[in-house]
């Protein structure tokens, strides 16, 4: 699909001195000094920070607001935005769908915020969407997701599946060699449209249906014993099998426990996981998943300035046992470009952010650059990283900046399909017809 691409210069000061102010220098510091008229500050910024910080997300999800709590501290440390401090407004909806549309209400009606950085599962977004397009809200979703959605209230940090599962995928087929896929999700829309995408693939790269076992279990799930059979069962011909894993929360504890317990290696079933990173293994004995793989945008073991700084200085915040993650990075892009286009704009008004969103570029913490796109996607390495004893990865293949899909190509109803939100103002553009349609829902 076609992107294009504008870009906006934003001036930016010189670095500070001390720790954090250097940190700060690669980050939210970079737009302090930006020419933009100043915002009368009678009252501070509202930013909503809605994360489960409860229920079976919260293993996830609590690192993602400490992760804004310490950004919009340090961004106020820097001297706020247009002049004003920020003030995190944090909620739990507490690992419940409903109840995220409930609190994403209450976030843009009673708390009156500018912004909100949140959710994890799609299922979430899902239920927050309908509130924040009603009262024109503006979300920036930092995780990875099923792709084939496009709103213009909503900007996408995290990876679409062109930025993780098919790569991922490729790297097993290539790489690894492996000839038998077991999909195994949590049952909610991200797995099965991700699923869905990747057997359509796998068939057009010559993989046989009867080869791809297929399998969701509830959030939550902890009796993993059977499907692991199966899964050794699917390689009972001789093949090799590989395991794509859209298990998402504590499930993760059970499923990679029942691995060990099995006696299952990264050389006898690989598993390459889509929803699993440093965070998540931190809860679990790695001993027994050395070589076992994800996919991801980021990894705290990338060597980069950047991302030492970020280290440091969360550690130094949250503590030394404490590490980073894939989705914490979106947050850090994603707030920053916010505090960017809020500074070029001269207001965070969302219709104003929305629009000097376009084009905005910031360092990520792999060593490039992230670059929004129209579509309202970034454009982000894809990283592959080998889990080691002592709960990182080894980063063993990294693309560079790769252009997130909204639409993706494998599938025929969605490849005629693209967003361009700044020249077309469409998220669902129908190349053959071109018109606009409406969006389509995959709740």
């Amino acid at each position: 699909m076609a992107f294009f691409v504008m870009f906006r210069n934003v001036p930016a000061p010189s670095a500070k001195g001390n720790a954090m102010k250097k940190l700060l220098g690669t980050t939210a510091a970079l737009v302090l000094a930006a020419a933009a008229p100043a915002m009368a500050c009678d009252a501070p910024i509202k930013v909503g920070v809605l994360h489960s910080l409860s229920g079976t997300m919260a293993i996830s999800e609590t690192t993602l607001k400490d992760t804004m709590v310490m950004l919009i501290d340090q961004q106020n440390a820097a001297g706020g935005v247009l002049g004003c401090e920020l003030e995190a407004v944090v909620v739990d909806p507490a690992s419940d769908w409903p109840l995220f549309a409930e609190k994403a209400r209450e976030l843009l009606t009673v708390h009156e915020v500018d912004v909100i950085f949140g959710n994890w599962t799609s299922v979430s977004r899902k239920s927050v969407l309908p509130v924040i397009e009603e009262l024109n809200g503006l979300l920036f979703y930092p995780v990875q997701y099923e792709g084939e959605e496009s709103s213009k209230n909503v900007f996408y940090t995290g990876a679409a599946p062109n930025q993780q599962a098919i790569p991922a995928t490729d790297y097993f087929l290539e790489e690894l060699e492996v000839e038998k896929f077991a999909l195994l999700g949590t049952d909610y829309v991200y797995p099965r449209t991700t699923n869905n995408i990747l057997e359509s693939y796998l068939q057009q790269k010559g993989i046989a249906a009867d080869d791809i076992f297929v399998n969701y279990t509830p959030f939550g799930h902890s009796d993993w014993s059977k499907i692991v059979s199966d899964v050794v069962a699917l390689g009972a011909d001789g093949k090799k099998v590989g395991v794509i894993s859209t298990i998402n929360g504590d499930a993760n504890v059970g499923f990679y426990k029942e691995l060990a317990a099995a006696g299952i290696s990264a050389d006898d079933i690989p598993v390459v996981a889509f929803s699993v990173g440093e965070e998540e293994l931190a809860g679990l004995d790695t001993t027994n998943l050395v070589g076992h793989l994800a996919a991801w945008n980021y990894f705290q073991s990338a060597e980069s300035e950047a991302n030492e700084g970020w280290v440091e200085a969360w550690k130094a915040t949250m503590g030394e046992e404490r590490v980073t993650n894939d989705p914490m990075e979106a947050h850090y892009i994603g707030f920053n470009m916010w505090v960017n286009a809020a500074t070029a704009a001269g207001t965070t008004d969302v219709d104003a952010v929305r629009t000097a969103m376009y084009g905005q570029e910031f360092p990520n913490l792999t060593g490039g650059t992230a670059v929004m796109l129209p579509n309202h996607h970034l454009a982000k390495p894809v990283l592959i990283g080998e889990i080691q004893e002592d709960g990182q990865f080894d980063i063993i293949s990294q693309t560079s900046e790769v252009p997130g899909d909204a639409w993706t190509d494998y599938l025929p109803e969605s490849a005629v399909l693209k967003s361009d939100w700044a020249e077309l103002g469409c998220g669902m553009y129908n190349t053959e017809t071109s018109t606009c349609v409406q969006i389509k829902s995959n709740y």
